[in-house]
């Protein structure tokens, strides 16, 4: 793993590829899910995932099976982690309100679920039941009264059981046997056996991201995740042991993932590049964690913590992990992060299943604007106006001079009428 100075670091994203030809693929599946439905559907299902299905919807005795396919000890932290994410969420509800003015004006919000959504949970390698928990506990604490999940197929036509289990847990029992851009389709324009929803949230592959993207502004979505990544702020206390332990965590998704030690200790940023190394030869995924890690990693060598922390604000990564003497003198000047791991036990693999945060962070520097998924993107707001005559009268000849300034006559008439009709 390469080691740097801070002045010749510079963490260089690749830019998005255009996906041209993927990009005419999916908005031709798109298209024939509108025109086709169901039949559209079941085509490409066959086409794309190898089996014929004449009923997508999964099967009620399909959860009892799937509980027989996984063992007592992970339903059980499935449950603890259920419980974990679900209280943690609780605390972000929203409520609505009212303001009641002097003249006897009513100003609020009215805070309301959206009444369906859709969630993508990938197939095949990529099945993560921690995925479901994320994507649909916000939703079910925002009053989300309908919830449909897709998800890939294997050959048979069965659903990965940890999936299976993970919904019938949160009570998602709409489950749908479809994947790829076909389902985003099917969920944004709906067909015979599926109706069509509000939101899309969930990770996918890159015809799904472009498939998210197209319907955009027919439906809602989430974000268009880039690579997982992390980044270790330590210094010399920290464990080189647990610092590579946690870039590695990261790398192992996929080799364009960027895993990153920045510190002012040289020892242990050697230290660290040595047990990285080491542990990278015990990995199951060690050749494409090893790809990410030539790719993408990265030790920085700075001249203090303060040179540290501004480096991690530019990268502004998924994953910061703060590890230092005095952490509590530096978590404020940390302003761009999906989410803060403090301390040596804080490792990134808590948040991505079990501590109750979400995993559903911002990628690829996006955490400079962005935030996690959180209930609020399962919510809306519509504002509430009773404008009182009193009000009117007192104010609206401010509201004429500013909409005859815009050139709006109509929208000065609509004020002057009640006026003239008060005498005013």
């Amino acid at each position: 793993m390469r080691i740097v100075e801070a002045k010749d670091f510079s963490l260089k994203r690749e830019e998005a590829e255009p996906y041209e030809k993927e990009r005419e693929i999916v908005l031709d599946i798109i298209q024939h899910i509108r025109q086709h439905g169901d039949e559209a559907l079941r085509a490409f299902t066959r086409q794309f995932d190898g089996v014929d299905l004449q009923n997508f919807r999964v099967p009620e005795d399909a959860f009892a099976n799937a509980y027989n396919r996984v063992s007592p000890e992970f339903v059980a932290a499935l449950r603890d982690a259920i419980a974990n994410i679900r209280r943690y969420h609780e605390a972000q509800r929203r409520q609505s309100y009212m303001m009641i003015d002097e003249e006897g004006t009513t100003l609020g919000q009215l805070v309301r679920p959206l009444h369906r959504v859709g969630v993508y949970v990938p197939g095949g390698t990529a099945a993560y039941p921690s995925t479901v928990l994320m994507n649909v506990i916000p939703a079910l604490v925002a009053g989300v009264p309908e919830i449909a999940a897709v998800t890939p197929p294997d050959k048979e036509g069965n659903v990965n059981p940890g999936v299976l289990v993970a919904l019938k847990e949160l009570g998602v029992t709409e489950v749908y046997r479809v994947g790829g851009a076909q389902a985003i389709a099917a969920l944004a324009y709906g067909t015979e056996t599926i109706r069509p929803v509000d939101k899309i949230v969930g990770p996918g592959n890159i015809y799904v991201a472009l498939a998210k993207q197209a319907v955009f502004g027919k439906v809602s979505i989430e974000s268009i995740a880039g690579p997982s990544d992390i980044l270790v702020v330590a210094d010399h206390t920290a464990d080189p042991e647990y610092v590579a332990a946690d870039l590695l965590s990261q790398a192992e998704h996929g080799e364009t993932s960027p895993a990153i030690l920045v510190t002012p200790s040289r020892e242990l940023a050697e230290q660290a590049a040595r047990a990285l190394e080491r542990q990278l030869t015990l990995l199951p995924r060690r050749e494409m964690t090893e790809k990410a890690i030539r790719n993408m990693g990265a030790v920085v060598v700075t001249s203090d913590l303060e040179e540290a922390v501004e480096i991690a604000n530019r990268v502004a990564p998924e994953h910061l992990e703060l590890l230092v003497e005095n952490p509590d003198d530096w978590i404020g000047r940390i302003v761009n992060a999906g989410a803060i791991f403090v301390g040596s036990y804080s490792t990134e693999p808590v948040g991505d299943y079990y501590c109750g945060t979400n995993h559903v962070l911002p990628t690829e520097g996006t955490a400079r604007f962005s935030s996690p998924l959180n209930v609020d993107d399962f919510l809306k707001k519509t504002s509430f106006i009773r404008y009182s005559k009193q009000a009117l009268l007192t104010h609206g000849h401010k509201i004429i001079t500013l909409a005859e300034a815009e050139g709006l006559g109509a929208h000065a008439n609509a004020i002057r009428i009640r006026l003239d009709k008060e005498g005013k």
